[in-house]
């Protein structure tokens, strides 16, 4: 199935891959999480509109505080930018499409499923009522043990699933694909933004999905991380936080690329100090991996180690400011045309200085202790976080002619956004102005009331300003004029360069910017012949870089592109079911009224969830097959600037990414592994089991990885016999891995009397870390076997003598695997 249906098809939007359909469905997607989002944020509203109970309990309060919190951070911020981004990025640099077009459907999927699973999540007893940061103890079954609490956890684990393989996704893309000429420098600033975006989002995701399955196994298997020790909820505050504080510039920086485009096309001015915003974009995505203790100054961690995060969160400000200058100087110097883009650009700007400035007062420890917990960090964080992205509404307006082939109405757009931004700071500042309300609780101090009415009031004018543009957006596409190729008179990138809506293909040509600007080569032409076609100045001038045009040791040009699968979506549905099932199965139900899942002690408060369960998996184990087998090509670009991954191929390179983001998950699960050893006494613990097992399986896996190599230097050769051979080796080792790691918990479980929540030795929590942390190795191993079985039943039909590459890529999966088990096999069984 690679030909697309007809845009008036359904079927077509359940089989896309192109990245152009698939940004909208981001988008629209998007949309209706702002509407859900939104309502819930007007129940808050109503709800203070006096001081005390409504008409919401206080756990259906609590509900509706978390889940608004949930949806619009990750439902609607992030994946609206991205909408953008998937439709934007592959024209801005040259590229055909994006570098995986089948891992970016399954993203799609991924998000939208997992947000339907997370609605599922408020007809299983209740949703989650811990606010969105999710804060140790209320996470745990003690104080949340409804299965929605469990199933809203789930949801926000598929979801950063789904956000793993785009990041993949762009990283390789950005680093593969670039037009001839395009050096890193030389990109637009909306994809500098992305690239800046998803490099963060590669490692704090990472850390994100590693808490959650950490909170998982607390939930589900019954493990005691956060309910049984004193350090949990400061184990949950450093791991979340981790991700936590990167998350607020993984939202800001889409719509600060969105900003940066819109006041160049609306100031007729190059951006004021073009390499020095990039090079401060670069800094903060660094130095927000090194402030997340600022929001654990109320914690028990030592005055030293806040006052050095007091220091970087205050410094993390500078090269905002640097930011914030070069956007007014480009105004200062340019002719400003204040269309419906530039008003919602320049009013983001203007709310995030207000966010910004506020926040530094969140950075110092004296006045964080005041302000903690109150309306101040409310107030504080919508002018970041919603403030910011008032640049995306600006973003939606600026593209909606190139995405649509329809102009909008600008004075209904104008209108949109004169109301927004009255409602938006009524709500929000008058948050500022009762800022000692305390935060997610209804009662407050009467004489606040005023300030609380005011903003409810405010709420509705800013929820009802959206209908405006939904109004807008609709009549336009239906009988508004068509867009020219170009509508605005200064844009500088290759978006501009096409139609409107742009081809499937993209190009009719090669872009190229060898030149220093842009130009299409024709398909039947060297980079070295005469160039034609329409020419567009280059966002960054002609930088570095060097096109490879034998990055490739495989060609297969003559092939036509690929544009439709259904794997995607059945992969994605397969997994939902999967994890809906995981739900039912819970350690978190109360016993007296459920049943034990095969004697194990772990409780269902319903059959159908296993079934849920069994049918889930065997769906993901069929539709992970089928897509293997399915004949898809997405070819690479021939001739490309692959700075600084020259001879690195593109799926060789997505597997090194997904490798870097998987050595985080680790890192959680290792790092929480010290951190509660350290807070129970290095010494006061002796190794669970003993270590001659463990050893038999370092040397076991050691030779696996030998049997790997061999397998792909068998080949390379195109001898089957060898490479079937080694392969079934491989196999043999990784099960015999297995069964001993069995046998080993099997003796320890029954014949020794440690157990989840048990622990002979001393302290059970011990026998928590160990558990899990292996047992997450385990799946690694068994998901590398289902990988090396595909594989073997391949070569076993003639696979891979041609191409052998599809086994070295397994070799880097399950090399990592086996260095992975080198360093826990000390870390539990020698010290």
């Amino acid at each position: 199935m690679s030909e697309l249906p007809p845009k008036t098809s359904l079927r077509r939007w359940f089989v896309t891959t192109n990245h152009k359909d698939v940004g909208i469905l981001y988008t629209i997607t998007a949309l209706f999480f702002l509407i859900m989002g939104g309502m819930l944020a007007l129940l808050i509203r109503f709800q203070l509109w006096e001081p005390g109970a409504q008409f919401l309990s206080e756990i259906a309060y609590n509900e509706a505080v978390t889940t608004h919190g949930l949806v619009m951070v990750f439902w609607f911020l992030s994946p609206f930018g991205f909408g953008f981004a998937n439709y934007f990025v592959p024209l801005q640099i040259g590229a055909d499409d994006l570098a995986f077009p089948r891992l970016n459907a399954l993203s799609y999927w991924m998000y939208a499923l997992s947000g339907i699973l997370l609605g599922i999540s408020y007809f299983q007893g209740g949703t989650l009522s811990t606010g969105w940061t999710m804060y140790a103890p209320l996470n745990v079954p003690m104080y949340t043990p409804s299965l929605g609490s469990t199933g809203a956890i789930l949801a926000l684990a598929m979801f950063v699933i789904g956000i793993t393989a785009s990041t993949i996704n762009f990283l390789t893309t950005i680093h593969h694909s670039r037009a001839e000429g395009m050096g890193l420098m030389d990109m637009p600033l909306f994809t500098w933004s992305i690239l800046a975006t998803v490099y963060m989002m590669l490692f704090a995701f990472a850390a994100l999905l590693a808490v959650a399955l950490i909170l998982l196994s607390d939930r589900i298997l019954g493990s005691i991380y956060f309910s049984a020790t004193e350090g949990g909820a400061l184990l949950w505050g450093h791991l979340f936080w981790f991700f936590g504080h990167p998350e607020v510039y993984i939202v800001f920086f889409p719509a600060l690329g969105v900003m940066l485009e819109l006041f160049q096309s609306f100031s007729g001015n190059r951006l004021v100090g073009r390499k020095w915003v990039i090079i401060a974009i670069c800094l903060i995505s660094i130095q927000s991996f090194l402030v997340w203790t600022h929001h654990m100054f109320l914690t028990t961690i030592n005055l030293e180690v806040k006052t050095l995060m007091m220091a970087t969160s205050i410094g993390i400000s500078l090269p905002f400011d640097l930011v914030v200058f070069s956007l007014i100087y480009t105004l200062i110097k340019g002719r400003i045309k204040f269309t419906t883009p530039f008003l919602f650009a320049f009013g983001a700007l203007l709310l995030f200085i207000v966010g910004g400035i506020t926040g530094v007062f969140l950075g110092a420890i004296v006045l964080d202790y005041e302000f903690r917990g109150t309306y101040w960090v409310v107030a504080h964080f919508h002018y970041v976080m919603f403030g910011g992205a008032t640049a995306l509404f600006g973003g939606i307006y600026y593209w909606f002619p190139k995405m649509s082939g329809k102009m909008y109405d600008e004075f209904l757009g104008k209108v949109h956004f004169v109301i927004f931004f009255i409602g938006f700071n009524a709500v929000y500042f008058s948050m500022f102005l009762a800022w000692e309300t305390p935060r997610r609780v209804f009662e407050y101090d009467p004489a606040f009331q005023p300030m609380h009415q005011f903003g409810t009031i405010g709420a509705v004018v800013l929820g009802l300003s959206f209908f405006i543009m939904f109004y807008n957006f609709a009549k336009s596409y239906v009988s508004g004029p068509d867009a020219p190729d170009n509508p605005w008179e200064y844009t500088r990138t290759a978006e501009w360069a096409v139609s409107s809506p742009p081809p499937l293909e993209n190009w009719g040509g090669r872009p190229s910017y060898a030149s220093g600007k842009l130009e299409f080569v024709s398909e039947a032409l060297t980079p070295s012949d005469d160039h034609d076609g329409p020419a567009a100045a280059t966002d960054g001038g002609h930088g570095e870089g060097h096109g490879d045009d034998h990055i490739e040791s495989y060609p297969y040009w003559d092939k036509h592109a690929s544009h439709a699968s259904i794997w995607p979506f059945a992969l994605s549905l397969a997994t939902g079911i999967f994890f809906f099932g995981l739900s039912g199965v819970s350690s978190s139900i109360d016993i007296t009224t459920a049943d034990t899942l095969f004697g194990t002690g772990i409780t269902v408060s319903n059959p159908v969830y296993p079934v849920f369960t069994a049918l889930g998996l065997l769906g993901i184990i069929w539709t992970a097959v089928k897509w293997g087998l399915e004949d898809f090509y997405a070819p690479p670009m021939e001739i490309a600037e692959r700075w600084p991954f020259e001879g690195v191929e593109k799926v060789k390179l997505g597997m090194w990414f997904f490798l870097a983001s998987d050595v985080i998950v680790f890192g959680a699960f290792i790092s929480a592994a010290v951190f509660i050893r350290v807070a129970a006494g290095w010494y006061t613990w002796e190794p669970l089991t003993d270590s001659l097992p463990g050893l038999i399986n370092t040397f076991v896996l050691l030779t696996s990885s030998f049997t790997v190599i061999l397998a792909l230097v068998y080949a390379r050769r195109k001898s089957r016999k060898g490479l079937i051979a080694y392969l079934s080796a491989t196999i043999l080792l990784g099960l015999t891995f297995l069964s001993i790691k069995m046998w080993e918990w099997h003796h320890e479980i029954y014949d020794v009397g440690v157990t989840l929540t048990q622990n002979s030795h001393g302290d059970p929590v011990q026998a928590t870390i160990y558990y899990v942390t292996t047992g997450l190795h385990g799946l690694h191993v068994v998901i590398g076997l289902l990988i090396a079985g595909f594989l073997l039943v391949r070569a076993w039909n003639g696979a891979y003598q041609e191409d052998p590459r599809p086994v070295e890529y397994f070799g880097l999966y399950w090399h990592f695997v086996d260095i992975v088990w080198v360093i826990l096999f000390p870390l539990f069984y020698l010290f």
